[in-house]
């Protein structure tokens, strides 16, 4: 073996340890264990595909479903045919387009009414957590008399006080929304009372770090892992709690389509027609089972525990 092979080998040696030694963090690990979880690729997938249905339905069906000369009564209740590929409902309309553009709601509802949980359950345990005393107190008692009402039955009795007529995909996510926040609130102020114990935040307020920059630059971004995780968990049962509101009929009314609406709709004729209710709730359970992918995969990926 040659001085210069026995050199560059000793060179790549060297290198190793140099590379292997690069500073981590809790994120970068959590993506490098995501991109090898064959869960979290099915789910993100499966995820992407949703997505891209709710904002661009038109890629997925030439039908508009809400074209309502598209619906023909002369063909209700129709069966799997060329034209039909999920059959039609009760109106004649095509089940397939319906179950596409039904998407949209779920998507919608789900997303926002985990960002708007997120935000103010985590920003409300921040502060609770960070000022302790009465600020902890009065928000944690706060908490608790939203905790104490289920979430499904407490959007259920809100819905049916402001009545059909008002009733629409904003006021779901708002009913959702007042119910779900409490859970993040307890989640956030347990993560932040742990977090503000450590040293990097008593050496920050030690060089007169303020109590909004010590939240913001130190203490959040150690605390908000297990807040995301819920989040991303809270999709697939808010996609669910939605769908079960419009199958009551204290949820989005029509003309918006709904994956709850078109179950509920066809549930009167299922033995003559079950397509109309079988594929809605196939695309339902995909699209709840995905985000459950989803958040269990990044929930181990950001728990040390479960390394």
């Amino acid at each position: 073996m040659s001085n210069a092979t026995v050199a560059e080998s000793a060179k790549d040696k060297d290198a190793r340890p140099q590379k292997a030694r690069r500073p981590a963090s809790l994120w970068s690990d959590a993506w490098h264990d995501l991109r090898r979880n064959k869960v979290f690729i099915l789910g993100s997938i499966l995820v992407l595909i949703l997505l891209l249905m709710a904002a661009f339905p038109s890629l997925f069906s030439s039908v508009n479903a809400y074209d309502p000369s598209t619906c023909d009564l002369s063909n209700a209740r129709e069966g799997i045919t060329s034209k039909h590929w999920f059959g039609t409902d009760n109106l004649g309309c095509d089940t397939y387009s319906r179950v596409i553009y039904g998407a949209r709601v779920s998507v919608i509802v789900g997303i926002a009414t985990s960002l708007i949980s997120a935000v103010v359950g985590g920003g409300l345990g921040l502060l609770a957590g960070y000022y302790s005393r009465w600020v902890d107190v009065l928000l944690s008692r706060l908490a608790e008399i939203f905790f104490a009402i289920p979430s499904v039955l407490g959007a259920l009795l809100f819905l049916s006080a402001i009545g059909r007529e008002n009733a629409g995909a904003f006021t779901v996510v708002l009913s959702l929304a007042v119910l779900a926040w409490p859970l993040i609130l307890r989640i956030m102020r347990a993560a932040v009372i742990s977090a503000k114990n450590q040293d990097y935040v008593t050496a920050a307020r030690a060089l007169g770090a303020g109590p909004g920059r010590i939240m913001l630059r130190h203490i959040m971004p150690n605390a908000i892992a297990p807040v995301i995780v819920t989040a991303t968990l809270n999709l697939g049962v808010f996609i669910a709690a939605e769908a079960g509101l419009s199958f009551l009929g204290v949820g989005v009314q029509p003309p918006t389509i709904s994956w709850g609406l078109m179950i509920g709709d066809a549930r009167r004729r299922f033995l003559e027609a079950p397509e109309p209710l079988i594929f809605p709730a196939i695309f339902l359970s995909i699209t709840v089972l995905a985000f459950v992918m989803l958040g269990d995969a990044v929930r181990d990926a950001l728990d040390p525990k479960l390394r």
